[in-house]
């Protein structure tokens, strides 16, 4: 009997070794795994964009060109050396995210490059020099940051931040109107949108303001038709905010980003207290302010007329429009392709409208395959949010995730007539500076978070 008592242990011990030695095994290879599968998802994404260019020389001028090589390969080495930072600071990042993200951005050029064939306007080594300028942004935001939590700790600090940024546009002297409204500053021959960093700060803001002042907000209120309200004392942040998208909309005349913020500010609202009381009370102000804002105010009046009418000033004020809606219909289901259609036809089909021009020559199949790319960003942002380990980090997950979403949600929507045109542009798809600089921001701390998550222990409870 004591002889059993007596080597129990020791086997427990040898078996209890040999699982730690296997944990830890599992532990180095799975690093290594996900080094692998991201490189040659990003190899992947950067081929389909060398074979899209190829594809448009070929089918257009009948000989492959040069003219994107240089920048090109300065692109493919940030991206590269993004990759390597990523797997240096967060080992244990998801990795699918740089390559949805690499795609679209390669996709995006590819498509500016074919419409600069026959619109002067359209410069993709512009393109190409911006995109590499926002990797090297996303590896000094990885090299600075490394931890997701310094953030909250300047809560405050950021949203101050992203109130500057967004009247900074309003000074004069370097406030600069571009296609009716007022959202950019410039500076010389530099011209930068403040907006596209400030929604990042605002996430940064929203996360770490609601983690401080949830319990106040999800206080039981009134209930109503079944849906409980919150309480009148509780209304300041979201009559804050509706006011600040309202200004937006009034004085520098954007009512995309308007839309953006107090959407971005409800999602994460709602995410923070559960309650669809805030949901119902934020989109009935919208709406409101919306529809007197339609009334007053030409320019958002002239977008609401040409929403439910477009043909009823085709070669007008709605030209865009109806425009983009026939490149759509000659795309069809399986598009034109490459180098075949006339996405050109469209004022700015580069920036505003790169989503028909996509839909003209890849048809709504390839239009399906860009919007599930986006899909599948958005869920491994929310997937990091709803597996997060702090309250902080679930809602900053989710909230660049929701960014992401209405973004793409008011950009197809407003090509497609499903709400009012805004001004907009796709993710990492359309031209603009501002906006890939934005949006590769965004990817970074995705990755942070996402590295974070992966990189702690489960808990588990045995009962």
């Amino acid at each position: 009997m004591s002889s059993r008592q007596a080597g129990q242990p020791r086997a427990f011990e040898k078996t209890r070794t040999s699982e730690t030695v296997l944990q830890r095994i599992t532990a180095l290879r799975a690093p290594r795994k996900l080094l692998g599968l991201e490189l040659s998802l990003l190899l992947f994404a950067i081929a389909v964009g060398i074979a899209a260019v190829v594809i448009i020389d070929l089918t257009v001028t009948g000989k492959p060109t040069t003219t994107l090589l240089p920048m090109g390969a300065a692109f493919i080495v940030a991206i590269l050396g993004l990759h390597i930072t990523i797997r240096r600071i967060a080992p244990d990042a998801d990795p699918l995210i740089m390559p949805i993200a690499t795609m679209l951005n390669v996709v995006g050029i590819a498509m500016i490059y074919r419409i600069s064939l026959d619109d002067d306007d359209a410069d993709p080594v512009r393109q190409l020099l911006w995109s590499t300028i926002a990797v090297v942004a996303a590896i000094v935001v990885l090299l600075v940051i490394r931890k997701h939590m310094v953030l909250f700790r300047y809560t405050y600090l950021t949203g101050l931040g992203a109130v500057i940024l967004l009247l900074l546009p309003m000074l004069p002297g370097i406030g600069s109107t571009i296609n009716g409204a007022r959202v950019w500053i410039r500076i010389g021959e530099f011209s930068f949108q403040p907006g596209e960093i400030a929604k990042i700060l605002l996430a940064i803001f929203f996360a770490g303001y609601l983690v401080r002042n949830r319990d106040s907000l999800a206080m039981v209120g009134k209930k109503v038709l079944g849906i409980r309200f919150p309480r009148a004392r509780d209304l300041g942040p979201l009559l804050v905010f509706w006011l600040a998208a309202m200004s937006v909309l009034v004085f520098q005349r954007d009512l995309g980003t308007s839309l953006l913020y107090f959407g971005l500010f409800l999602s994460m609202l709602y995410l923070a207290t559960g309650r669809i009381g805030w949901i119902v009370l934020g989109v009935g102000l919208f709406l409101v302010g919306g529809l007197v804002a339609s009334q007053t105010l030409g320019y958002v009046k002239s977008r609401f007329v040409n929403w439910l009418d477009p043909f009823a000033d085709a070669h007008g004020s709605s030209y865009q429009m109806v425009q983009g809606l026939f490149g759509l219909a000659n795309g069809g289901m399986t598009g034109t392709g490459l180098g075949q259609g006339y996405p050109a036809d469209t004022p700015l089909s580069f920036s505003d409208y790169i989503i028909p021009s996509l839909g003209e020559e890849l048809g709504l199949i390839g239009l399906f395959v860009i919007l599930a790319a986006y899909l599948l960003l958005v869920g491994r942002g929310l997937r990091i949010g709803f597996a997060g380990q702090d309250d902080f980090g679930k809602l900053l997950a989710s909230g660049l995730a929701f960014t992401i979403a209405l973004q793409v949600f008011i950009v197809v929507g407003g090509v497609t007539r499903v709400i009012p045109l805004t001004g907009l542009t796709a993710p990492f798809l359309a031209a603009g500076g501002s906006s890939l600089v934005s949006n590769w921001i965004i990817i970074a701390l995705l990755i942070l978070l996402s590295g974070s998550v992966r990189n702690r222990p489960k808990l588990v409870i045995r009962s």
